[in-house]
């Protein structure tokens, strides 16, 4: 068991979601249309972390920095399947950061907002999982930390608050600026942050132990980070006047202890076609799906 904590742990890592701070947000907020009909989908630029990029499902975009894992199936390519638009542009990165919104995160990968120009009419996103490395170092921390307690919850005694009190005082106000300067940039666009879909049922399955190794009382522990970083996002898209699609609802039932074909995210051990603990496939087109339902397409 132990040995399985340690390769979840070293999974997590190694597929993880800088982070420099954008200064206040100031700029003139210029809400989306109430009219869902009247959202214009061209140009659309596609920003944001490994959920966005579809981390480790093939086949990825030719052009694409290797780093970046950014798949021909993510649901910005689903989006733009369906809405045809004239100009598509896929700026997703695995492992971004807002940070990687204003400086670049690679060699070879440029600031995301270079995408973004005065034209951009639709700009959607998911970010924030990464800052303050909390999502990595939660559920690697967990992992490693599980077998000493398995019907427990180890991770919740050793770690308390800290993540989502990191969620709250820190990761806020970096989505609150990422989006002002998204918004900034692109004063006519709408723009579209998802929510994290559900990685873990709602109670902790020994079942599930080998492929998802987190004591039976992390588990819930877990759900409730998710839960106050999806309430942190959304937040933030209100403040900004961008929009929110929430997939906690829709992802339920398909975490990454479910079946594949149920799943739409993958577990940290044997992961099939995606990078562990991410989307596949089918869970970027569900993705894709509650965009366009949410936002009345």
């Amino acid at each position: 068991m132990r040995r399985t904590a340690s390769v979840f742990a070293v999974a997590v890592l190694a597929a993880a979601m800088g982070s420099g701070l954008a200064g206040p947000a100031v700029a003139k907020v210029t809400p989306p249309t109430a009219n869902p009909h009247a959202i214009k989908t061209s140009p659309y630029v596609a920003l944001g972390d490994s959920y966005s990029s579809a981390a480790g499902v093939a086949p990825f975009v030719a052009d694409a920095p290797p780093t970046c894992s950014r798949s021909m199936l993510n649901y910005a390519h689903d989006l733009a399947a369906q809405t045809r638009p004239s100009s598509f542009t896929d700026a997703t990165c695995s492992g971004a950061k807002t940070s990687d919104f204003f400086s670049p995160q690679a060699p070879g990968v440029p600031p995301q907002l270079d995408a973004v120009t005065k034209t951009t009419r639709l700009i959607t996103m998911t970010i924030g999982g990464n800052d303050e490395n909390v999502f990595v170092d939660s559920f690697s921390g967990c992992a490693a930390i599980s077998g000493t307690d398995i019907l427990g919850s180890p991770c919740k005694q050793k770690y308390g608050s800290a993540f989502t009190d990191e969620i709250v005082n820190q990761t806020y106000p970096h989505v609150v600026s990422a989006l002002m300067a998204v918004r900034r940039k692109a004063p006519d666009a709408t723009v579209v942050i998802l929510g994290y879909p559900r990685i873990l049922p709602e109670a902790g399955q020994l079942s599930c132990y080998r492929s998802m190794p987190i004591a039976m009382g992390d588990v819930p522990w877990l759900n409730h980070e998710e839960d106050v970083l999806n309430s942190v996002v959304s937040r933030a898209a209100e403040q900004t006047g961008a929009r929110f699609v929430d997939m906690s609802s829709s992802s339920a039932g398909h975490d990454a202890c479910k079946p594949i074909g149920q799943r739409w995210i993958e577990p940290a051990v044997g992961p099939v076609n995606a990078a562990p603990v991410h989307p596949n496939a089918t869970g970027e087109a569900a993705m894709a799906t509650q965009t366009l339902l949410q936002l009345g397409h």
